[in-house]
C-alpha cells in the first residue's frame, strides 16, 4: 500500500506528558558533546535565568518523534517504517526545554508528496507544557522509500 496523500493536512491528537528531567538532559547532553553546564549545572542554569537546567536544541527530537510515531503506526496511512529514510529536521525554539517541564506534542502532517516514486512526508510537532505554553515547534521531512 503506498502512502496515502490524503493525510496532508491532518492533526493527531496530542501525545502523553513527557517528564523533561535532568538526568535525561544529562544523559543527551553527553550524547551529543555539548559541554554547557547550564545542561547539567542547576546553578548555573539559575544564574543564566532558568528556573531549572535546559536541554540542548536537539533534544526536542525525543518528543516529537514521539507524535510522529502516531502517523507511522496509522495503519491507514500507508507508510512502511522499514522503508523511511529521516530527510530533514529543523527546530523553532519559543523558550527552552527545562528540567521539570511536561510537555505534549501536537503533531500535523503538513505535506505528502509522492516524486520518483517515492513519498516525502512533511510532519509539523508543536511542544507545549501541559498548561499550553509553547516550546518548540519541530519540522522533520521523512522520505519513504517506493517498492523496487
Amino acid at each position: 500500500m503506498p502512502v496515502n496523500e490524503q493525510f496532508a493536512g491532518r492533526t493527531y491528537p496530542p501525545t502523553a506528558p513527557y517528564q523533561v528531567g535532568r538526568a535525561k538532559i544529562a544523559e543527551f547532553a553527553e550524547a551529543v558533546g555539548a559541554v554547557d553546564e547550564v545542561h547539567t549545572d542547576v546553578e548555573v542554569a539559575r544564574a543564566r535565568g532558568y528556573a531549572d537546567v535546559i536541554a540542548p536544541p536537539t533534544f526536542a527530537v525525543l518528543i516529537a518523534q514521539q507524535a510522529d510515531r502516531q502517523l507511522m503506526e496509522d495503519p491507514e496511512a500507508g507508510v512502511d517504517f522499514s522503508r523511511v529514510v529521516h530527510g530533514e529536521q529543523r527546530f523553532v525554539h519559543h523558550h527552552p526545554l527545562t528540567a521539570g517541564d511536561e510537555i505534549v506534542a501536537t503533531m500535523t502532517v503538513d505535506t505528502v508528496r509522492l516524486v520518483g516514486g517515492h513519498a516525502m512526508v512533511t510532519t509539523r510537532s508543536e511542544l507545549a507544557t501541559v498548561g499550553g505554553e509553547a516550546r518548540c515547534t519541530a519540522t522533520s521531512t521523512l522520505v519513504i522509500r517506493g517498492e523496487d
